[in-house]
């Protein structure tokens, strides 16, 4: 396994206030996709007040992948899927519990700089060794439409706790990633710096690929705020 030194940067953490969160994911209409009001969006961000610095997200169930990309944005350009990723939304929670709710909050974000050029199948057993879980793709989406910095160039990031569970019950060998276009192959040219859904092989590494994390489970209101 290489051996690295942790270079995240540290303003990453800093999240916006949950009020702030919870007012762009109105603006970009995810409330609608998910089935909810403003009003119970907002009333979810002030009853968690206590819990500042936690990503707010909308359970995959209620928004998938495919909806949530094409509202990143960088340079302007628009998030887009690979074009041979057709599936994105068949790609599950691996061995991560979600809350039975609709909004649940992740705390501990941490974007793995200091795992890259490692492989999904050596990062997950150190992640659980450090009481941490990778999070999923529609996560790591709700991380940088929060926090657009969180993606930046040769500093992108795997989201290895979406699994595609094939037929058989064998687990797809890709994992999804979130990473920005060089605007080459059927990318096209005029995405190039837009921000990329796609996805790696499980036992490939990548130098400029880490691997986004949380600590401890994902909680809903209740459970975090102590209420």
């Amino acid at each position: 396994m290489p051996e690295t030194t942790p270079v995240t940067s540290d303003f990453l953490t800093d999240l916006p206030p949950l009020g702030a969160q919870a007012e762009r994911l109105i603006e970009l209409g995810v409330h609608e996709s998910a089935g909810l009001s403003a009003a119970e969006l907002r009333a979810f961000a002030e009853a968690a007040a206590d819990s500042e610095g936690t990503l707010l997200a909308v359970h995959p169930d209620r928004v998938p992948a495919s909806a949530l990309a094409p509202l990143l944005r960088r340079e302007d350009k628009p998030g887009f899927v690979v074009t041979d990723m057709p599936d994105v939304d068949d790609f599950a929670p691996s061995g991560i519990e979600l809350p039975d709710a609709p909004l649940y909050l992740l705390a501990g974000l941490d974007r793995g700089d200091h795992m890259a050029n490692w492989s999904p199948d050596e990062t997950l057993p150190a992640l659980t060794k450090e009481d941490r879980t990778p999070l999923l793709l529609t996560e790591g989406i709700h991380w940088v439409l929060q926090q657009p910095a969180a993606l930046e160039r040769n500093h992108c990031f795997m989201t290895i706790g979406s699994r595609l569970r094939k037929a058989n019950g064998t687990l797809d060998a890709r994992t999804p990633a979130i990473w920005i276009s060089n605007g080459t192959g059927r990318d096209g040219r005029e995405r190039r710096n837009a921000p990329k859904v796609g996805w790696c092989w499980w036992n490939n590494r990548h130098t400029w690929l880490g691997f986004a994390s949380t600590t401890g489970r994902r909680g809903q209101v209740q459970e975090v705020a102590g209420t």
